[in-house]
């Protein structure tokens, strides 16, 4: 038996995902001869026959599905192998580009940022705030190296370092409701209101909306500390982030509508990037860093958190009462 081509193994590998010679050539960005040569290539080396090709649609033979089960492994050492070697020739990165999403402490997260890049004065950090799903967009346009945001962690391409829960609370400002604030309070009863919500950065991502009331008149603002101002006025009211809002809710001059119909919400914050990409030396020293100071971050929102949890609980029983 001749040696087989890991260029062959891969072709094989691509028809079976994709489905068909066609649909494999044009993932590989070849051409379809190419892949179909490749393959045949395989299995006279092999002296077997890998694909049923009867069908419509190609399927592989039970000695086939065997080869590819255990193929799978080569081939993720041979993509890591690629993405170590182009990490090894990058060198030190001359910049980063790192975003910032609405939901996160701003304060925190500068000064975590800050450590780091004081030590790496060769690699100029390019800064960026997002908000929705615009730290999304920029990270899969290629215009972040790094984000630190909300994500959806089923996503292949990503991999991630929790930071901490961010949980979120509809407020209102003392006097901008005509009744009681009690836990039963309706959408329906709010939709009078004018409600505040964030404008979304991204370019050209779908439209996602969070806790938005249907035929509610709106006020849009770019980000939470304009929305705090807003709310705390007497503008509207709208969902904002706990960890904001701790003094406004200890000092009443802000309250909590929170209860069965308008629950809020909780966000995971992570830091996340590309596991599908190569990350150069300095990107890498970064998420390390981050890693390791995750836990004191937790341990200092979380506990903050905590206390406005109970406060605002209290405050909410009062409401009922009166």
């Amino acid at each position: 038996m001749s040696a087989f081509t890991l260029h062959d193994l891969q072709c094989f590998d691509a028809v079976i995902r994709a489905g068909g010679f066609q649909a494999a050539a044009t993932v590989l960005h070849r051409s379809h001869p190419a892949v179909f040569a490749a393959v045949a290539r395989l299995e006279s080396q092999l002296g077997l026959s890998l694909l049923d090709r009867s069908g419509y649609r190609v399927q592989p033979t039970d000695a086939g599905r065997s080869l590819h089960r255990r193929a799978q492994g080569l081939l993720r050492e041979a993509e890591q192998l690629r993405s170590h070697a182009a990490q090894l020739a990058m060198g030190e990165e001359s910049e980063l580009r790192v975003v910032i999403g609405d939901l996160c402490p701003r304060p925190q997260l500068l000064a975590l940022l800050s450590g780091f890049f004081s030590q790496c004065p060769a690699t100029r950090l390019h800064l960026h705030f997002e908000a929705v799903t615009g730290p999304w967009e920029r990270l899969f346009d290629g215009d972040a190296d790094l984000i630190v945001h909300r994500i959806d962690k089923t996503d292949p391409r990503l991999e991630w370092i929790d930071l901490c829960k961010v949980p979120l609370l509809p407020v209102v400002a003392p006097g901008l409701l005509p009744f009681p604030i009690t836990r039963a309070i309706t959408p329906t009863q709010m939709r009078d209101f004018t409600q505040c919500v964030m404008r979304d950065t991204a370019r050209h991502s779908p439209d996602i909306n969070y806790f938005m009331i249907e035929g509610a008149h709106q006020c849009v603002v770019a980000d939470q500390s304009m929305k705090k101002e807003v709310i705390l006025h007497g503008m509207g009211w709208g969902h904002l982030p706990r960890f904001l809002i701790e003094r406004e809710l200890h000092d009443g001059r802000l309250h909590s509508i929170a209860g069965r119909h308008l629950p809020g919400g909780t966000e995971e914050l992570v830091a996340a990037r590309r596991s599908d990409r190569p990350q150069g030396p300095v990107a890498n020293r970064l998420w390390d860093y981050i890693r390791e100071r995750a836990p004191r971050l937790r341990a200092e929102l979380e506990p903050a958190a905590s206390s406005v949890r109970k406060r605002a609980s209290a405050g909410k029983r009062r409401g009922a009462r009166a």
